[in-house]
């Protein structure tokens, strides 16, 4: 295994900055897990909107039906006007003051049902119009919710999968030989225990490394002086310890 130092990517340094195209790293993973997450959502804004419409619903059906109550007691209202006045006129053909009278009170009468039943019809309109305003802003909280937690998704899942695409390069890199890895998570990425411990893998494969070099490098030091037993000793170390990480 070589020692050969070799130069880190610049996004492997952990200096480089988030941009917006970089966020799907790893698309698959987090697009699925944001998928999930926008399924989820979308389930809950229809429970939401199903409960907001049949409230909704209910409450200008209510509305509807007092407004058809007044229209029926208005109509039977001025019913009974005429019938009174016709009763008047026909019992009663020598009292034009009772029958001015009667009208008089019976126009008033039917003027304050109809300001009633107007007043009535004023505000179901005004609530059907509210029922509207608030269908339209809740689908629409709804709907950024739905896009907001997407975007969430993919934020999260993104700080997970930057590590695993970083650690996926470094191992690379490692099982090419090279264990000089100079790299470091960057601020609020997930995984650091897992990185951590992968920088002290490579730490104690640098440290076993130098320990063989340098018993190589007695070895050919005593090859060069004539010690051959010193020379077959350091070999031999070298080769136990190459041995021992083979078998484990």
């Amino acid at each position: 295994m070589s020692t050969t130092p070799s130069t880190a990517p610049p996004d492997q340094t952990g200096s480089y900055k988030r941009s917006v195209r970089n966020y799907l790293l790893d698309s698959r993973f987090q697009l699925k897990y944001s998928g999930f997450l926008v399924a989820v959502a979308l389930v809950i804004s229809g429970v939401l909107g199903a409960v907001v419409w049949s409230t909704t619903t209910a409450m200008v059906g209510e509305s509807q039906k007092v407004v058809e109550e007044s229209t029926k007691v208005f109509e039977e209202s001025k019913k009974v006007s005429e019938v009174s006045r016709m009763n008047i006129k026909n019992f009663a053909p020598d009292s034009p003051e009772l029958l001015a009278e009667f009208t008089k009170e019976a126009d008033e009468h039917d003027a304050a049902l109809a300001a009633q039943q107007k007043a009535i019809a004023d505000q179901q309109a005004m609530l059907i119009h509210r029922q509207a305003v608030l269908i339209e802003s809740v689908v629409g909280c709804l709907a950024l919710m739905v896009v907001l937690i997407g975007l969430l998704g993919i934020y999260i899942t993104h700080k997970i999968a930057g590590p695993v695409y970083k650690m996926k390069r470094l191992l690379g890199k490692v099982g090419q030989g090279s264990l000089r890895v100079d790299a470091r998570l960057r601020k609020g990425d997930e995984l650091r225990d897992f990185f951590e411990a992968f920088q002290q893998m490579v730490a104690s494969l640098r440290a076993l490394e130098k320990k063989q070099l340098d018993d190589v490098d007695k070895a050919i030091d005593a090859v060069e002086r004539g010690a051959k037993e010193d020379a077959k000793a350091s070999l031999g170390r070298v080769r136990d310890a190459m041995r021992t990480a083979l078998e484990g």
